[in-house]
């Protein structure tokens, strides 16, 4: 049967669509004086009992006109012409209400007043009022629910679990039933208000509990669960995700609060659940008006401008339409991809590609000469923990060395901000990584009392996403078939989205006065192990089970938890609620920096990697080495 209404449904729409669709007013109009005339005799047989008088059925006949032209003014008035009968609700049955009210005062003003007609039945005049209204209202309801039949009952439907019976939820199922672009059938709402439970919203039932989401999802034949509670905590989030961890089907959620607030819309763009909805922690908020006096109509230079987060500096930096956007970057083809992407997307801007590296001290003058920036963000940078374990040289020679040269570079030329995109690594280090950072940011903090230039630490942890990163990794296992391999059962980092990490280092850049170091309140840590199995849930597969988890021992240079400030550093807060300022101890000791620095040197040139090590760990005597160094090294 259903298969054949649709087919019949379908052939009359392609062979007859068209034309319907040209004279569909024509159409309502026909439709509804049909209905009114029907009504206005109806209301004569219930009147006289189905048997109407001689002397009435004249007297019916000869006010058809009127009771036309009265009920007809006041569809028009209410403009029930226009409207979509598919998507009636509430307001159309409304508006069909008043304005047969209307039509009904309209026609006995006529006909008692204005013809004198007193013979003609009061009751009837009522009668045919109801009875228009509730025509109106029942023939559009049913073409409604004729297309949510043909939508909800269709073999391709799929059938959906809604986490949620509020606002929100109540209004994606109305959507499901009224927009065949969903084709899905709502068959149950879980929610753990247990005044709602046993209820139905649009005719789909309270079926239970977030704890009931594995029973109820077998017993429904659930193809999808949805997430329709747009101000849910990251710990609700997890909780349904954990819930839903032995279902196999995927979990999507509408948006958040401050996506609706930023987009209505948004509430009817359901998408896949993420790992950015589990964050610990709420987003980062910031003005952005008030970034536009420091970037808008600027010279702006990014390093690093291939990588993840030079990437997202240049993407977000160009919506502020800075006078000149100068892309550093040594890998031709991340930067010939993404001088491309900035051009289509920004074309007002002027985009300038320099391919360079940012330890060849003339290279870095000659771009920064050419193109004189204003703003420089200093985001290249050897990142990979276990990969520069192995190749400490390389580490210090970018990471240590390349920073200086830029640093330098921008205080010669009058630059007048820059930034040092650093890393929680750099607090206590033991990494070579880490360790190399901190002297970066020293380097910084030192330069910041030798010139004009304002120079300013941005301090944050792991990024979801970016190359290198664990997310990557987890994602391409999972893909294969498992297992996912976690270095150590306890191992915590702190997360954060590349946007976010952005966000904060334009923050910073406003909010720099020259020698600060800027750390995100980035919530608590998150374990490691939990991420993964995390990912594998939101892959649809059960962890353990359809992927296995294995341990594979810490890395070279690895910490079982970061950490965001040292003990000598003291905490302050900033104007913004989610950035805190670490302040060093007053004197930076310039000439011990000087003297760790130029024996960094030396053993760069001249010394093994185990000189480089210990020229290090003076550098940096919080950073603790690996008291063994079992790997291979590469001279």
């Amino acid at each position: 049967m259903r298969s054949f209404v649709l087919e019949i449904f379908g052939f009359l729409s392609s062979r007859f669509g068209y034309r319907l669709i040209r004279h569909r007013l024509l159409l309502v109009i026909g439709v509804q004086l049909l209905l009114i005339i029907a009504a206005n005799l109806l209301a004569f047989l219930l009147r006289f009992d189905g048997d109407i008088p001689p002397g009435y059925w004249d007297l019916a006949v000869r006010a058809f006109p009127l009771v036309l032209l009265s009920y007809v003014s006041g569809l028009w008035m209410f403009g029930l012409y226009s409207g979509l009968w598919r998507y009636v609700g509430l307001h159309d049955l409304t508006r069909i209400i008043w304005a047969c009210l209307m039509g009904t005062s309209v026609l006995y003003g006529l006909l008692h007043i204005g013809m004198g007609w007193a013979t003609y039945p009061r009751s009837v005049i009522i009668l045919t009022g109801v009875l228009v209204a509730g025509s109106l209202a029942a023939i559009r309801l049913g073409v409604r629910c004729f297309r949510e039949w043909l939508q909800i009952v269709g073999p391709s439907a799929r059938r959906v679990l809604i986490v949620g019976a509020g606002n929100a939820g109540e209004q994606l199922a109305r959507d499901m039933h009224s927009d065949a672009r969903y084709n899905y059938k709502p068959v149950g709402f879980v929610d753990d208000d247990p005044v709602k439970r046993k209820m139905k919203i649009h005719g789909v039932p309270v079926v239970g509990g977030i704890a009931d989401i594995p029973s109820l999802a077998r017993g429904l034949v659930v193809h999808e669960i949805i997430v329709a509670i747009p101000s849910a905590s990251t710990a609700l989030k997890q909780r349904i995700l954990v819930a839903s961890e032995g279902c196999k089907i995927p979990i999507k959620i509408l948006p958040s609060v401050k996506q609706l607030l930023a987009n209505p819309e948004a509430l009817r763009q359901v998408r896949p659940m993420s790992l950015e909805d589990l964050l610990q922690r709420e987003p980062i908020q910031m003005d952005r008006q008030e970034l536009h006096p420091l970037l808008e109509g600027k010279r702006v230079l990014v390093t690093g401008a291939g990588g993840s987060i030079g990437s997202e500096l240049c993407r977000q930096i160009a919506r502020y339409r800075p006078a000149t956007l100068i892309l550093f970057e040594r890998y031709e083809n991340g930067l010939y991809a993404l001088d491309l992407e900035l051009r289509r997307q920004f074309p007002d801007v002027a985009i300038v590609p320099a391919v360079g590296d940012v330890t060849i001290h003339d290279r870095v003058i000659e771009v920064l000469r050419q193109t004189d920036p204003e703003l420089v963000f200093h985001a290249a940078a050897h990142k990979h923990v276990p990969l520069m374990e192995l190749n400490p040289k390389e580490a210090v020679r970018n990471n240590v060395f390349g920073t200086k040269v830029v640093a330098e570079a921008a205080l010669a030329c009058g630059v007048d901000r820059f930034v040092l995109i650093s890393t929680d690594k750099a607090v206590n280090p033991t990494s070579v990584m880490g360790a190399t950072k901190r002297v970066a940011e020293d380097l910084l903090q030192r330069l910041s009392y030798s010139g004009q230039t304002k120079f300013t630490v941005v301090r944050f942890g792991n990024v979801l996403g970016s190359n290198g990163s664990v997310v990557p990794l987890f994602t391409d296992q999972i893909r294969r078939g498992g297992p996912v391999t976690v270095t150590h059962p306890e191992i915590k980092r702190f997360f954060m989205t590349i946007p976010e990490a952005v966000q904060l280092v334009l923050q910073a850049s406003l909010l720099g006065r020259g020698g600060e170091v800027f750390v995100l309140d980035m919530g608590e840590q998150v374990k490691v192990v939990d991420l993964a199995r995390n990912m594998i849930v939101l892959s649809g597969l059960v962890p353990d089970q359809d992927i296995q988890i294995v341990y594979s021992g810490l890395r070279p240079g690895e910490k079982l938890y970061e950490e965001l400030f040292e003990a000598a550093e003291q905490v302050e807060p900033t104007a913004h609620a989610k950035i805190r300022r670490a302040i060093s101890p007053p004197v930076i000791q310039s000439d011990r920096l000087d003297r760790a620095i130029a024996h960094l040197e030396t053993a760069l040139s001249h010394g093994d990697d185990d000189e480089l090590i210990r020229r290090l760990n003076e550098a940096v005597p919080t950073y603790t080495p690996m008291s063994a160094r079992n790997a291979v090294h590469i001279h």
